[in-house]
């Protein structure tokens, strides 16, 4: 019972699901202006000049990301990667991270990354390259683990192929084994431009497909 407390309040579904709901019934009524707000909020970031095509673009971008930090990642190291610590670990310190000790440790290293991560002040500088460090280590297997369920689900192959050949070329490789394989997996193209501040802002191409749209978000 423990367990199953702790696994529910480690697990976010909530944080991702209610602003991709938000966004994708902006847009299924057509009310673009509306969908562009709900998506700044939820990304906390503009997106005021975005076309409805990049509107639905980004809003998968951080659905998958959602799903993988708030779901899939947890779950890994709950059930999957205790295991592997378990067998590597003596005793103790193998058991702590057992269960629940692994879901805690990967949401305070999720948190930690999006607290500090982003932080290069000087006067933070090393919180934030030690929070980015702890994330990339602890998060390298779920990623991947996430990818292969997204591949699972999806279409194996050309998620296989997008994982394969798109992902190292994402600023962050590892976001990019995730999006890569959940663009192959839908059949879609992420990733390309974005109109943001006046400009075109280019980014490289993740996924197969056609371009994203309302169909592809439902």
């Amino acid at each position: 019972a423990w367990s199953v407390v702790v696994l529910y309040f480690t697990m976010g579904f909530r944080q991702f699901s209610h602003g991709y709901t938000a966004v994708l019934e902006a847009l299924r009524a057509g009310q673009l202006d509306r969908a562009r707000m709900m998506l700044s909020l939820w990304r906390r970031e503009p997106a005021d000049e975005f076309t409805q095509s990049e509107v639905a673009k980004v809003a998968i971008e951080q659905g998958l990301l959602g799903a993988h930090l708030h779901a899939f990642g947890v779950i890994a190291w709950f059930v999957f990667v205790p295991a592997l610590s378990g067998a590597l670990l003596p005793g103790t310190l193998g058991a702590l991270f057992a269960g629940p000790g692994g879901a805690v440790l990967y949401r305070l290293a999720v948190l930690l990354n999006e607290r500090w991560g982003t932080r290069k002040d000087l006067e933070f500088a090393q919180f934030g390259s030690f929070a980015r460090d702890a994330f990339r280590i602890l998060d390298w297997v779920p990623a991947r683990l996430t990818a292969i369920s997204f591949a699972i689900v999806g279409d194996f192959e050309d998620a296989a192929y997008c994982w394969r050949s798109q992902a190292a070329g994402w600023g962050d490789p590892q976001q990019g084994v995730v999006l890569a394989s959940g663009a192959g997996a839908i059949g879609v193209r992420l990733g390309e431009t974005l109109h943001t501040s006046g400009s075109v802002s280019f980014r490289p191409e993740i996924g197969l497909g056609e371009e994203a749209d309302l169909e592809h978000m439902q």
